[in-house]
């Protein structure tokens, strides 16, 4: 239930989506964007090359639509036409007709009527009296002569109709005039009828029309389709709204935990640090040759932090024996503990790292310390724990003349048949006290809690656990079932390291290396005075703080916590109390 409350509350989250958060999905899926912006243009592009070249010629028709004529044959002029209306009309008497057939006759070249009317198109300029004849042919000089010759078969049509129209009524006129008797020609009707009648007789000699040809067609010199760049960038634009659907389609579907900020909304725990992807922590995982230098800057100061965090976020109880887990294998959990174990012990503190991954052991190897004897050796009684110890220096003398070392358990040569029984043993339970008693802090690195089951005896022995999870890696429902079992076992839950998260994204999280450096210094101030006030007081003969425990042991030496113990005892050796 609590599992799909959170997957619930997350999904929520991601339809409320700030600017922060989008652009943030923008750009983790800028290369499906990028992808699909370039697929589709670029198949727009490849599609347009391959076209064949069609060229388009334009003649240009001007009509005359106030007809003097019309009052001299003695008809009414019409002004009530609206300009649309008359635009409408003049396409359409350029569409009529049988003028392309008459042009295909004209042109041959295979030409017939149906090619010529596919070929044309006929459209008003604006609200003006101008239509537009425009031809497209592969060749650009049959454009240009089916548009000219289109039209002149039009304007020649139009002017023949306008002939016929006056000759018929200058005989209608005629027909008039003969009627009248001499004494009536001479009067106002009669001379206004010859007026009219000399005018017809004029306008059908000139055989002029109501349209004209107001520009011819040129040879079109570019060809008018296909328009590559225009096809191209609207495939483009076409292709980044499609990435962008993509985008957050898979964003939508994507089940992996992508900000720090999601790991505290499924675990409901403090954010104790945030590592940032690092090639220094990736090479410190993988390469023995540097598996022990100090980290850069930014790195090491985000260990810093999160054991200043660790030291002063609960003032009551700081946990001194501390289990770093994770839901999968390959979440850093083992390059979270070496460095948390190494930057705490390079301040100063008695440190132990403990490794019980007793099935795929890593820190030996990251550490670059011998396999064995460890952990399996001890708990089987085959060696004690003076000789299991083993000692890494860290980095070169300090201030006070002291070599800085952690102290290390690692999970044993030969690793055992039944890592599960071996870790819910007592001679567990003893260790983990025995190691409480002699170190300030023990990190224990433990399997991933989520692929196996040998670490959960541990819970209840340990003083904190922290949970480390991979940024853009882990997946939100394999870390809500995880928190689910650690809650309902009662598992001491601290807070939760985000690893693996980029530098870009560390911003809104006040991590940046500025303020990490700030913070972890003020929050660690405190605690180097301790250090330097102890170190002073053990002057007087007790053992100083930054003295290895090995050593400690080694030469018999009272352990730093608790009770004494015999340093060269086995785990069911009883306390051998010093005078």
């Amino acid at each position: 239930m609590d599992t799909e409350q959170t997957n619930l509350s997350l999904e929520q989250e991601q339809t409320n989506l700030s600017l922060e958060q989008v652009l943030g999905i923008l750009r983790r899926r800028v290369p499906w964007i990028l992808a699909c912006v370039l697929l589709v243009a670029g198949a727009a592009y490849a599609v347009s090359k391959q076209q064949t070249k069609k060229y388009t010629a334009t003649t240009a028709l001007v009509f005359n639509n106030n007809q003097p004529g019309q009052q001299i044959a003695g008809l009414p002029a019409v002004s009530s036409v609206s300009p649309q209306a008359q635009q409408s009309t003049n396409v359409k008497l350029v569409q009529l007709g049988d003028m392309a057939e008459k042009t295909a006759g004209l042109l041959g070249q295979g030409l017939t009527k149906e090619h010529v009317k596919a070929d044309l198109s006929v459209t008003a300029q604006g609200e003006s009296n101008v239509v537009d004849v425009s031809a497209t042919a592969t060749p650009p000089a049959l454009a240009a002569a089916i548009a000219n010759t289109y039209a002149e078969q039009f304007v020649t049509e139009q002017q023949n109709s306008s002939h016929a129209y006056y000759a018929s009524a200058l005989q209608l006129v005629n027909k008039q005039l003969s009627a009248l008797s001499p004494k009536e020609r001479a009067g106002t009707a009669g001379l206004a009828l010859q007026e009219r009648a000399q005018s017809l007789a004029t306008l059908a000699e000139l055989h002029n029309g109501n349209v004209q040809v107001a520009q011819a067609a040129t040879i079109p010199t570019s060809p008018s389709s296909p328009k590559t760049t225009r096809n191209t960038l609207i495939a483009a634009v076409l292709g980044l709204l499609l990435g962008l659907s993509v985008a957050f389609l898979l964003e939508r579907f994507d089940r992996r935990i992508r900000e720090p900020k999601d790991l505290q909304a499924i675990y409901g725990l403090p954010l104790l640090g945030v590592v940032p992807r690092s090639a220094a922590l990736s090479r410190s995982a993988k390469s023995k040759s540097e598996a022990k230098g100090a980290l850069p800057p930014s790195e090491a100061e985000a260990f810093r932090l999160i054991r200043a965090h660790l030291r002063y976020s609960n003032a009551n109880r700081e946990p001194r024996t501390l289990m770093v887990a994770s839901a999968a294998p390959g979440d850093g959990k083992t390059t979270i503990a070496c460095h948390l174990a190494s930057e705490t012990a390079r301040m100063g503190s008695g440190v132990l790292l403990l490794d019980v991954d007793l099935r795929h052991p890593t820190v030996a190897q990251q550490l670059n310390v011998q396999p064995g004897p460890g952990v399996s050796d001890l708990l089987a009684g085959a060696v004690s724990i003076s000789d299991a110890i083993q000692t890494v220096d860290l980095d070169s003398a300090s201030a006070d003349g002291w070599v800085r070392t952690l102290d290390v358990l690692v999970a044993g040569a030969e690793l055992p048949s039944n890592p599960g029984e071996l870790i819910e043993s007592h001679a567990m339970e003893a260790l983990l006290t025995r190691v409480k008693s002699m170190y300030e802090f023990v990190v224990i690195d433990t399997p991933p809690l989520v692929a196996v089951s040998d670490a959960f005896p541990l819970l209840a022995l340990v003083d904190g656990v922290i949970i480390v999870g991979r940024v853009g890696r882990n997946r939100r429902d394999v870390a809500a079932r995880l928190n689910e079992t650690l809650v309902g076992a009662g598992a001491p839950l601290v807070g939760i390291v985000a690893n693996g998260v980029k530098a870009s994204r560390r911003g809104p999280y006040g991590y940046g290396y500025d303020y990490t450096a700030a913070r972890a210094k003020r929050l660690s101030r405190a605690e180097k005075s301790e250090r330097k006030a102890a170190s002073e007081a053990s002057a007087n003969g007790g053992p100083r703080l930054e003295e290895p425990v090995s050593e400690q042991l080694s030469r018999g030496g009272m352990p730093l916590y608790g009770e004494a113990v015999d340093p060269f005892g086995r785990l069911d050796d009883p306390p051998v109390e010093r005078g």
